[in-house]
């Protein structure tokens, strides 16, 4: 299928839903009897976004991986950030996570369960990541579970097809400027035929494995076990989900399939983390939970390094607000070398000017700049967000800060565990219902308590990021 359509007429044509009663309870009950640990390795950190109350960790030693097997939530986040990485760089990362769990768990005598977290639009280093899990988890799987779905802002799987909401239409996600991407740029919208542009063929569309809507709303957990009971040899599974309840029969049939011996990889958005580890829905974060452990005191910094049109939109709103300065960082200045440090050691100063009395933006300047000759993609990327952790870092330690806000993965990524100093974070929730996640951090970290905000780039709405910051800052 190609070219939007209508949502609401498309999604009243497919069966309709099927509601299971209490079926989160009871994939949190067989999570828990089962013993098995859901480790997320998450290729930027913004897919926390619909979790709470579980641990991240943005190491990844063998001790570091045993602590969090050992912890009371069944669920935890190992962040790689491997989307800012090259593909055989992404690959070596989750191969060394994969073999370091496998010895972690050896050691507690705990099972676990992988899924490797991308991006809802369909942009990261597959299947290099996946088939690099394989190999360092030291198993073989029957079979690689995709289920980009992210519900909450708009994205779902129907007809095979992944699908972009844009107001009142879907648009398929080969057709958003999400598929233009530079790094992760695809033509597919049809997820099997996707499977088929990413391996190059490997896996052609026809032997991919499909899970529609009709398995799951008319023939329930039973079909879907049914199905993933005949994967074998590692085929993908494409899964259908345009709602929290599609995913919910989807993963009571996945549980049935596990428990009788079926082995899965799964490669998904963040919906389905929060099913499959049984963690309920939680509303917005009160003021009181986003400063429970350090008091609100002076102003908060926002950065924002993504590019997307909607983080634009976000970010001149943002501006508008009384009593927020902005602070531009030229990315062509970034990129000629004698002019790098004069331009950091600016927007600097003019930060910590402006925190005594205001809350900060620092933005990096919005014109696109490939860099020139000899730069990649990934350089650039790099080397902008090696200035805003730079920045960070030189947050003036006599003004008290009352919060930090990253705008974008790699940005929130960088800034989290190079300028933050974060190794071991803990969940808190949800700012913004399922888009804007916050991690509390810890008291080894740099600034113990600080509610830090993670904010997607390409999520929410025009006002999102301005709403974000008037809760943080609001008496």
């Amino acid at each position: 299928m190609s070219g939007p359509v209508e949502a609401r007429e498309f999604l009243d044509s497919q069966p309709p839903e099927r509601h299971v009663s209490d079926a989160l309870e009871n994939i949190r009950v067989r999570v828990a009897a089962g013993g098995q640990r859901i480790a997320v390795l998450d290729d930027d950190p913004t897919g926390t976004q619909t979790v709470h109350g579980v641990p991240v960790l943005t190491t990844w030693s063998v001790e570091d991986l045993r602590w969090a097997l050992e912890q009371p939530s069944p669920t935890f986040y190992v962040l790689t950030n491997s989307r800012s990485l090259p593909e055989e760089e992404a690959a070596a990362l989750n191969r060394e996570v994969a073999s370091n769990l496998a010895a972690a768990a050896e050691r507690s005598g705990t099972g676990f369960v992988v899924t490797s977290r991308g991006d809802s639009t369909l942009r990261g280093h597959f299947p290099a990541e996946t088939d690099a899990l394989e190999e360092g988890i030291g198993e073989e799987v029957d079979g690689v579970i995709l289920c980009p779905c992210y519900l909450e802002a708009g994205r779902l799987t129907a007809d095979d097809t992944h699908w972009v909401r844009q107001g009142d239409v879907l648009v398929p996600a080969g057709e958003t400027e999400f598929a233009r991407d530079a790094s992760f740029g695809y033509s597919s919208s049809d997820l099997r035929e996707w499977v088929q542009e990413k391996t190059a063929g490997r896996v052609p569309a026809s032997e991919v494995v499909s899970v529609g809507l009709p398995d799951i709303r008319e023939g329930g957990p039973e079909r879907v076990s049914e199905i993933l009971r005949g994967v074998a040899g590692g085929l993908p599974v494409v899964v259908n989900a345009a709602s929290y309840s599609d995913l919910e029969v989807f993963v009571l049939g996945l549980l049935d399939a596990e428990e009788g011996g079926k082995r899965f990889l799964y490669r998904t958005g963040p919906s389905f983390v929060r099913v499959r580890g049984g963690i309920p829905e939680k509303g917005p974060l009160s003021r009181e939970e986003l400063y429970r452990r350090r008091p609100h005191r002076g102003h908060g910094l926002v950065l924002v390094g993504s590019h997307v049109e909607m983080t634009t939109r976000q970010l001149a709103e943002a501006l508008e607000l009384d009593g927020v300065i902005g602070v531009e960082l030229s990315v062509a200045r970034l990129l000629r070398g004698e002019e790098r440090e004069g331009e950091i050691q600016r927007v600097a100063a003019e930060m910590n000017v402006g925190l005594v009395e205001s809350e900060v933006v620092v933005y990096t300047s919005r014109e696109v700049t490939d860099g020139g000759p000899g730069l990649t993609g990934f350089e650039v990327g790099r080397a902008v967000s090696d200035a805003l952790v730079e920045v960070v870092r030189r947050v003036d330690g006599e003004v008290p800060l009352a919060f930090v806000v990253a705008k974008g993965g790699i940005t929130s990524s960088d800034v989290g565990t190079r300028g933050l100093g974060v190794r071991r974070a803990e969940v808190a929730g949800q700012m913004l219902p399922g888009i804007v996640s916050v991690w509390v951090l810890p008291e080894e970290s740099a600034f113990p308590g600080l509610p830090y905000v993670i904010f997607a780039g390409n999520v929410g709405g025009p006002d999102s990021l301005a709403r974000v910051i008037q809760i943080l800052r609001e008496d």
